[in-house]
């Protein structure tokens, strides 16, 4: 395993939390265990370690750009690392706004939709 790959680990382990990780990664296969180490890599090992900016300020992003882009499966995910970035509901709302002006009001509408059912769920886990 290199230095990045396991940069990469510890820094999803840390944003995503042991029990998203070990299902991942019970989950990787022959197939798809390249594009397990290519996103471990470069998306955790690289982007997400940079301290050019906070985690606070990247999951922000993350989730804008999820949402501009439609790419709907993954903002649950990234909702749930909000708990661990410091990023707060409040953030998240901000971040949906500006993808209303700079790319629709119904992706951000539908990002904003994900995200309530998403909180909704977290809060009954936390209640249990």
């Amino acid at each position: 395993m290199s230095d990045r790959h396991a940069l990469g680990m510890k820094v999803r382990r840390e944003v995503l939390g042991d029990a998203h990780v070990d299902r991942a990664e019970a989950q990787k296969t022959d197939f798809d265990r390249p594009f397990q180490e290519l996103i471990t890599n470069s998306a955790w090992g690289t982007v997400w370690a940079s301290d050019g900016i906070s985690r606070r300020e990247r999951s922000m992003l993350t989730l804008a750009l999820l949402a501009a882009m439609g790419n709907w499966e993954e903002i649950p995910m990234h909702i749930r690392a909000t708990a661990r970035t410091g990023a707060s509901p409040q953030d998240v709302l901000e971040s949906f706004q500006h993808v209303a002006i700079y790319c629709g009001v119904p992706k951000a509408n539908h990002a904003l939709k994900i995200a309530r059912q998403t909180y909704a769920e977290m809060q009954a886990e936390e209640a249990k």
